[in-house]
């Protein structure tokens, strides 16, 4: 079988290419994929090449499928898996697989595979992926939500993973502290819109939720489709603050919590954003560094007074576990959340090498790819302006309207309608 698919050659060499797929081991899957999001991960992936922990040092000579936030179909089940897995499944998977046989425990899906990657129209899945629970059936009414999952669950570990405690008692309490004060910095963005939706959502709920950015235009679509109305309903009191035009931010943070914040998270990786973190913690304040920064050589400075006296404490985190998956995937399931606030654009394959190494520079959220389909990348705000320009295709107005009765969002009625009627790589 042949893939269509994206992989990566080295630094910044992303490339469009046939694959011819081998043969399946008995126990290997052989699977179609047809929706990946773009994860700033593989933009980081791709800058670095060899240089990252996750990409092999032959990569130039064997090189792999990028892409991780995938959602596709089973073809091919061998011999080892059939009974528990079949033909015409939907599936996704967990890529954080720790698996230490593949680059010490740092190998992943979308990083370290010849094969296995999600920007690909098929790959293979190695037996490991089973072996260690993470391939997840699917039931969704729509592929794109089953690339959201994964996504989705690196906010459910982020917030799985603060903790308090109490004085002389050496325990820490795991989850953010319920009915507390929490801040997201830099959060307007479409990891912090899925974090804003979670934290008003699921069941431990903070009773103050302040959430701050520099971009006006991004909190303004944060509040619009994330509510204070909403959130007051289910008992949360959120605010939007636009730290950008604050002489000083972190003063004008702590106003709305004068006693400091239980949970802080710091969404980009910029040490002055760090530092107003731990600036308006609380007492046992616990702050994390959600943004994974590129460089090797940057840092924050904290307050040793504070971090002595103050309990206060630091934590990082990186994906989530698959018990994190399963509980995205049961909130999406239920309704209770709905990460389509995280979209902002769509494309087929052919855009991907450009979009993943210019990432940092398109304005938006996360960019939705489908992997057997030919189009470019359209921001959901543009696609009427698509239908309407001298090559315009009716299509693109059709999935504006639907989009426009969607409150703005990608949803499952526009992804049927596209996946029926954009035209497929090779004319297929």
């Amino acid at each position: 079988m042949t893939s269509t698919a994206v992989r990566l050659h080295g630094k910044n060499d992303l490339r469009v290419e046939t694959v011819e797929l081998p043969p399946i081991a008995e126990d290997q899957i052989l699977t179609t994929v047809v929706s990946d999001s773009i994860c700033m991960s593989t933009h980081k992936a791709t800058i670095q090449g060899s240089d990252h922990k996750r990409v092999p040092d032959d990569v130039a000579t064997n090189p792999v499928m990028v892409g991780h936030e995938l959602c596709g179909e089973i073809v091919e089940v061998g011999a080892k898996w059939q009974g528990q897995f079949e033909p015409g499944q939907r599936f996704i998977i967990q890529p954080a697989i720790n698996y230490p046989p593949l680059m010490n425990g740092h190998g992943a899906p979308g990083y370290s595979y010849p094969y296995t990657g999600g920007t690909a129209t098929a790959m293979i899945l190695p037996n490991e992926i089973m072996e260690l629970g993470c391939l997840l059936p699917y039931g969704g009414d729509s592929y794109y939500m089953g690339s959201l999952a994964e996504p989705v669950s690196t906010i459910v570990g982020t917030f799985h993973a603060m903790y308090h405690t109490e004085k002389y008692v050496y325990e820490h309490r795991m989850d953010i502290r319920e009915g507390g004060a929490i801040a997201m910095l830099a959060a307007a963005g479409p990891m912090g819109m899925g974090a804003i939706d979670y934290a008003i959502h699921r069941d431990r709920r903070p009773r103050v939720l302040v959430v701050t950015d520099i971009n006006a235009e991004r909190l303004a679509r944060a509040e619009r489709l994330l509510t204070p109305e909403d959130a007051a309903r289910h008992g949360v009191e959120l605010h939007y603050l636009n730290t950008g035009t604050e002489s000083d931010p972190a003063a004008a943070i702590r106003r709305i919590a004068p006693d400091g914040f239980d949970d802080v998270f710091v969404f980009a990786p910029v040490p002055q954003v760090f530092e107003q973190g731990r600036d308006i913690l609380g007492y046992d304040g616990c702050l994390n560094f959600f943004a994974g920064p590129s460089r090797r050589d940057i840092f924050g400075r904290l307050n040793l007074y504070d971090l002595h006296y103050s309990s206060h404490h630091v934590v990082g985190t990186s994906g989530g576990g698959t018990e994190d998956l399963r509980e995205s995937i049961e909130l999406m399931a239920a309704g209770r959340i709905n990460p389509s606030a995280m979209i902002t654009h769509i494309g087929g394959i052919n855009v991907v090498p450009d979009t993943v190494i210019n990432l940092p520079n398109i304005p938006g959220g996360k960019k939705l790819i489908y992997t057997h389909l030919d189009i470019p990348l359209i921001a959901l705000d543009d696609l009427s302006a698509w239908a309407d320009g001298p090559e315009g295709d009716p299509l693109y107005g059709e999935l504006g309207e639907i989009v426009a009765r969607h409150n703005g969002l990608w949803n499952a009625e526009a992804e049927r309608v596209l996946l029926a009627r954009a035209p497929r790589i090779g004319g297929r």
